[in-house]
């Protein structure tokens, strides 16, 4: 008799349980320093405190006349200098004198208001000014964007161009970031040929290399087109070892299901894998897998658009930010459904779907009414995942449901 397929099937690991374990084989990688012309999209790998406050002096808001509140209700001052950005007024200002000042000058001993230019007559060095409106000084503190010691920015933040304005203003020239994961990527199957090259009736072009480079890319990874091999297990295998040469993680999509043609595993079974998540109840990406290769993780992708990126962000996110030391994005929300979803059954699902706002400010999202995981054309119009757990019953229009946005760098 034949052997029990069932019997003899690998164990299936919730999505949960697949990316505990797979979180639980990689380290962060070792920080490295850079200018921070050069800090845009990496890691910061301490947590930055200001070494002085900002601005370490009192700086006046205005262009206009620096003067003792006190004296206000008498005219005129006399001007006794002026004080400009980068250039301090020496000296203190007493009794009815008055310093020309501009905007982001050191305000003078003395000085406790500025009034503006517009509030003020001057005819030589002497001056008749206006009392600002009450309260008004027009002298910002010193420190009273930042102060000394203060926190900037949490080691694990991913640094955008917001950041880097408040790094330079505290006077911090290189940044320690984590250094850029290196990703191979390996796409498998006789069929593939790569988009810009000839392609004869039987073949496709390959989608799903290209969309993880770029995914990889835009999530703030070092990634790399490894060589494509045959459906050969020599040369899967030799594909493999090349690729794990230089990476932090080998991505290998496609070989991964239970046909006969299915040969990544068994390929790399003989280079010492171990397998950690043989399979995943999940849909779509089921055949998705992770083991460790020479001390070195490798995830198994489905050969399916849909599947590929639907499980690129599940697990090979969590993974880079892993190795990034970076605190995960789960970007999840929720939304009122426009339409109807089967139930789940056994296996976690992702429907790809357009959110929108709807006139009442409610979010709402309706899922493709196609969702073969074929279908590159409908992953690109996609915004957000619908999440349904598994053992979720139908869902029906106006249900409240998850959903995880697509698209976030």
């Amino acid at each position: 008799m034949p052997e029990d397929r069932a019997a003899s099937a690998p164990a299936t690991d919730t999505v949960e349980a697949a990316r505990a374990k797979m979180l639980a084989a990689v380290r962060p990688l070792t920080p490295e320093p850079v200018d921070i012309t050069a800090a845009l999209g990496r890691t910061l790998a301490e947590t930055l405190q200001a070494a002085r406050s900002q601005p370490p002096f009192r700086s006046s808001a205005m262009d206009g006349y620096g003067v003792r509140a006190a004296d206000l209700a008498q005219s005129p001052f006399t001007v006794l200098g002026e004080a400009q950005a980068g250039k301090a007024y020496p000296g203190t200002v007493g009794a009815l004198g008055a310093v020309r000042i501009f905007t982001g000058a050191p305000v003078p001993e003395g000085v406790d208001v500025v009034v503006p230019q517009e509030r003020a007559r001057r005819e030589g060095d002497r001056v008749w000014l206006e009392a600002p409106a009450p309260q008004r000084t027009n002298i910002r503190a010193a420190g009273i964007d930042f102060k000394a010691g203060e926190e900037l920015v949490q080691r694990g933040t991913r640094l955008n161009a917001r950041h880097v304005a408040l790094i330079a203003a505290a006077g911090v020239g290189s940044v320690s970031v984590a250094r850029r994961p290196r990703v191979a990527v390996l796409g498998t199957g006789n069929e593939l040929v790569p988009p810009g090259t000839p392609a004869a009736a039987h073949q496709i072009f390959d989608s799903v290399s290209f969309a993880l480079l770029a995914m990889l890319e835009e999530w703030g990874g070092a990634p790399r087109r490894g060589a494509v091999p045959p459906d050969e297990a020599g040369a899967i295998a030799a594909a493999t070892q090349q690729a794990l040469e230089d990476a932090d993680l080998v991505v290998i999509i496609g070989g991964a299901s239970v046909g006969d043609y299915d040969l990544v595993k068994p390929a790399l079974a003989g280079l010492g894998l171990s397998i950690a998540v043989p399979r995943i109840a999940i849909r779509p990406g089921k055949p998705t897998w992770f083991g460790t290769l020479r001390g070195k993780p490798v995830l198994g992708l489905a050969g399916n658009p849909a599947a590929a990126m639907v499980c690129a962000h599940l697990f090979l996110r969590p993974l880079l930010e892993a190795l990034l030391a970076r605190e995960p994005d789960e970007a999840a929300a929720t939304a009122l459904l426009d339409g109807e979803l089967a139930a789940s059954g056994a296996n976690e699902c992702y429907w790809r779907a357009l959110a929108r706002t709807d006139p009442d400010a409610r979010m709402r999202v309706r899922p493709f009414t196609d969702q073969d995981t074929s279908l590159a054309s409908v992953f690109a119009a996609a915004n957000a995942l619908i999440r349904r757990p598994a053992g979720a019953g139908a869902a029906v229009s106006g249900e409240a449901v998850e959903v995880r946005w697509l698209g976030r760098g």
